[in-house]
């Protein structure tokens, strides 16, 4: 999440009255994030108080995978996992297009779900997040429609060209050779005919909403596609159970969240097999993905770009081979 849209209080005004959500009383722009341009909302309502998120997706997200996306949130909410609802415009539509200084762009209103994200999560709350996604994973397999992932290894591998080995060098000196080697590696033994179905492919703390031990709401699914589910799980694996900066491993919070996924889904052997090669596929794609925010975020965006490196230690943690138990 972040913002680049600048709205003024009258578009906004002029925004929900195209909702059924009352008056609004508050707009609040959140910081957090790279993606999208999203703002917690505030309005009242026959006297009570009413709270949503409202996204303006910005150029990473494709237009065309919004119907994807916001039916994927009322599926999975009325199929019992802790997900937000998409909030229909008036004439009952899922999204719909603000006209501003920097262009037409799509927008959406959310169900705001209490809770917080947690920064240093306890092996409770690890084992929590890992069943919701082992929901998610098993509740999706029955949403009808299919989305292939645009963020797969063809776009880690433009990016990280666009970057260049000067720029990715200008980062780290060592960055364009961990580059050249892992893209060679996971572009020759990705695997193949592992189980498959709809996943969130971006399960960050920041994308958890937490009450104690309790996970109160799984958010931004604007990356969910069609995958590996043990891809999934090896994402979320990458996105947990380190510290922020990478250079620590965490192995209880490992192991929880592992546990707690396979209380719900058992990986099967060849899953598990296959999870050490997935992580460094996990820690590419974002390492990928924050190398070209840190070259072209604009420096006047409400937004800070996240340190490549970070991703870049977890991708030698995963590839070294003495770690690789840390799947079972």
């Amino acid at each position: 999440m972040a913002v680049y849209t600048r709205l003024g209080a009258e578009d906004m005004a002029a925004i929900l009255a195209h909702f059924d959500v009352g008056t609004l009383t508050l707009a609040k722009g959140i910081a957090e994030g790279v993606s999208n341009s999203n703002w917690l909302i505030e309005t009242t309502q026959d006297g009570a108080a009413r709270r949503f998120i409202l996204t303006i997706y910005e150029s990473r997200t494709h237009i065309g995978d919004l119907p994807f996306f916001l039916d994927l949130l009322d599926w999975l909410a009325t199929h019992d996992c802790p997900v937000p609802r998409t909030i229909h415009d008036r004439d009952g539509a899922s999204f719909r297009y603000h006209d501003g200084a920097d262009g037409r762009k799509a927008l959406a209103l959310i169900e705001f779900l209490p809770g917080i994200s947690v920064s240093e999560p306890t092996e409770g709350q690890a084992r929590s997040v890992g069943a919701a996604l082992a929901r998610v994973h098993l509740a999706g397999a029955g949403f009808p429609t299919e989305r292939a992932n645009g963020m797969g290894m063809a776009t880690w591998k433009q990016l990280l060209g666009d970057c260049g080995a000067e720029g990715l060098a200008r980062i780290h000196p060592e960055l364009p050779r961990i580059v050249e080697r892992e893209l060679a590696l996971l572009g020759a033994q990705w695997p193949a005919g592992l189980p498959r179905g709809t996943i969130h492919a971006d399960l960050f703390p920041d994308n958890v909403l937490m009450l104690g031990e309790t996970v109160t709401g799984l958010i931004d699914f604007y990356f969910a596609c069609t995958d590996l589910y043990a891809y999934d799980v090896a994402v979320t694996h990458a996105a947990w159970s380190f510290s922020n900066d990478g250079r620590r491993f965490l192995p209880e919070i490992s192991a929880a969240l592992l546990a707690g996924y396979e209380s719900l889904r058992p990986l099967s052997a060849p899953e598990r097999a296959a999870m050490p090669l997935l992580a460094r596929g996990a820690a590419m794609r974002f390492l990928s993905t924050r190398a070209y925010d840190w070259m072209n975020t604009p420096a006047d965006a409400l937004v800070t770009p996240k340190d490549p490196l970070a991703f870049a230690r977890r991708l030698e943690f995963y590839a070294a081979s003495e770690n690789a138990g840390v799947f079972g």
